[in-house]
């Protein structure tokens, strides 16, 4: 298969990162094998069938098509470039749907369905290879390569895709000029009859992942493009403008077993990640130390990047949802909390672990840990064909409000502001593409959720209460279990895949109960010190 992908890590925390992971269980030198030990090696990335690879792709165009109908028109653009500084890119990475349909990942690429036409129902759109661009941003897909990745065989140079477009709104036929026709199995002209013909009486439509409802109202953060070409659609051309964006959120809901394969290779980049990391962490005195293990083996795994910034936080930091800095100390005695995910082929994986800096729990912090340990059980037993997201949040606040009473952090199970205080996030969302990605309705086999309830006792959550009469008694209440329980964070979170039985847990090699996670530290530790 052909990768053209940009990866950007940090060399400095690489660079970190180096001396002491070479120091674990495993060698890496050229034509070694890697020495069996606690930390879990990913295995090989998955390999598919190239026939039933593009089998795949055609099958998710065709299923678009069919549902967008003869009287309509799909088109989809690549992701555009985001400026780092001046002229400096940040890393690209194409556009979920695009990729979805082409496994395509170069700037300027642009795929256009008309169900309805015979001759050219697929059109990509490239830009022609340029040597001059191909020596400062390297490798450009040629025509042939274009095609072995996506399965299309009408590929037109993206200059093209301007008079393309002023002729479909203006109901002609195009022909592009023969030297900009990359790749044809078609005379190379694009008549639409059956479009035009419901064009001509306001039937047809366009489709674009654009909502009509947002156009003129904000700007979509990822789709700009979509939504300037779509206000620029002349509203006489008897075209609607639809909202594509439904069409792949349903399909994309529903993985395949090619998908799965991809995922697990996400998930299984970032268990070896984890665990580096916790086997690595006693010796750290900052959490940039710690977060260098992650960037270090998403590297040596070839992962395309994170899903998501990684989340390293130890102490107090670990009950910030969203911590990113990375730059506080690692002190013995404390949690940290690591929510790293790596990203391979577009899909992403979405793991938390909470574990003890000097390898074992405190009794206070096992109290707090196997409350969310106990309650990702009940939204395993919760899983199943025709639950919700909804249902699995249920199933684990009753875990933890009662867990959160018996420690005296609520004084009323009932009342559902107390328990929000230190469990204040969803249970759950969609798992595939996005790390939190499209999707919706209840539970079918295939689908992919994440499992992470959590605890997060803010050294200043009492304080941000409203001053009231309730809220004073309350604190008055649990102050002593506060001062008991104060800086500590904790979440666990695992990826799930609904099965026809209940559900499989994709990331269940990562240890996960307490002492299970005492035990790989105690392992991996000894392994570490012994070379």
């Amino acid at each position: 298969m052909i990768r053209k992908t940009k990866r950007h890590f940090s060399l400095a925390l690489v660079a970190i990162s180096i001396v002491s992971v070479c120091s674990l269980s495993i060698s890496f030198a050229s034509g070694d094998t890697p020495t069996p030990g606690a930390i879990r090696i990913t295995p090989p990335a998955p390999v598919f069938d190239q026939a039933k690879r593009l089998e795949e792709l055609a099958a998710r165009r065709h299923r678009v098509s069919e549902t967008i109908g003869k009287n309509s028109m799909l088109v989809l653009f690549s992701a555009e470039p985001r400026v780092y500084t001046n002229d400096v890119d940040f890393p690209f990475r194409q556009e979920n749907n695009l990729f979805y349909l082409t496994n395509l990942n170069q700037k300027r690429a642009t795929l256009v369905l008309m169900p309805g036409n015979a001759a050219t129902p697929e059109i990509l759109f490239v830009p022609r290879r340029s040597p001059a661009a191909e020596t400062w941003t390297g490798h450009m897909y040629s025509p042939e390569e274009a095609a072995q990745l996506s399965g299309i065989k009408e590929i037109w140079e993206a200059s093209e895709f301007d008079p393309f477009v002023k002729a479909v709104q203006k109901h002609e036929v195009y022909a592009p000029k023969s030297e900009n026709v990359l790749m044809s199995n078609s005379t190379g002209a694009s008549s639409d009859t059956t479009l035009f013909q419901a064009a001509e009486k306001n039937q047809a439509s366009i489709y674009l992942l654009a909502s009509p409802q947002s156009l003129g109202l904000f700007e979509s953060k990822e789709y700009r493009q979509e939504q300037r070409f779509a206000s620029t659609w002349p509203k006489e051309s008897g075209f609607a403008i639809q909202n594509a964006f439904p069409i792949f959120a349903q399909m994309r809901l529903r993985k395949s077993p090619m998908e799965l394969e991809l995922m697990q290779h996400a998930i299984d980049i970032s268990i070896e990640a984890h665990q580096r990391a916790q086997a690595f962490a006693s010796q750290a005195k900052w959490e940039y130390e710690v977060d260098a293990q992650v960037a270090y083996t998403f590297k040596l795994r070839n992962a395309d990047n994170w899903g998501y910034p990684d989340s390293v936080g130890c102490g107090p930091n670990a009950t910030t949802l969203h911590y990113e800095e990375s730059q506080g100390p690692v002190r013995p005695g404390q949690l940290l909390l690591m929510a790293v995910g790596a990203e391979y082929e577009h899909y992403s994986a979405d793991v938390t672990r909470t574990f003890p800096v000097s390898g074992k729990f405190t009794k206070e912090q096992a109290e707090i840990y196997q409350i969310v340990y106990d309650a990702q059980e009940a939204v395993a037993k919760a899983t199943k064909p025709g639950a919700s997201l909804s249902d699995i949040d249920r199933a684990a606040r009753e875990v933890v409000k009662d867990g959160l009473l018996r420690l005296g952090l609520i004084t009323d199970r009932n009342a559902d502001w107390q328990n929000r205080i230190w469990f204040m996030h969803g249970t759950g969302h969609w798992l595939g593409m996005n790390v939190h990605d499209v999707g919706g309705g209840n539970f079918e086999p295939g689908m992919v959720f994440t499992n992470e309830p959590g605890i997060y006792v803010r050294l200043d959550a009492l304080d941000n209460l409203p001053k009231t009469p309730e809220n004073e008694k309350f604190i008055a209440a649990i102050r002593p279990a506060f001062e008991k329980y104060k800086g500590t964070g904790v979440r666990i979170e695992d990826d799930m895949l609904v099965t026809p039985e209940g559900c499989k847990w994709l990331t269940g090699a990562l240890p996960r109960s307490i002492a299970d996670v005492e035990a790989f530290i105690a392992k991996a530790r000894r392994e570490m010190a012994g070379r």
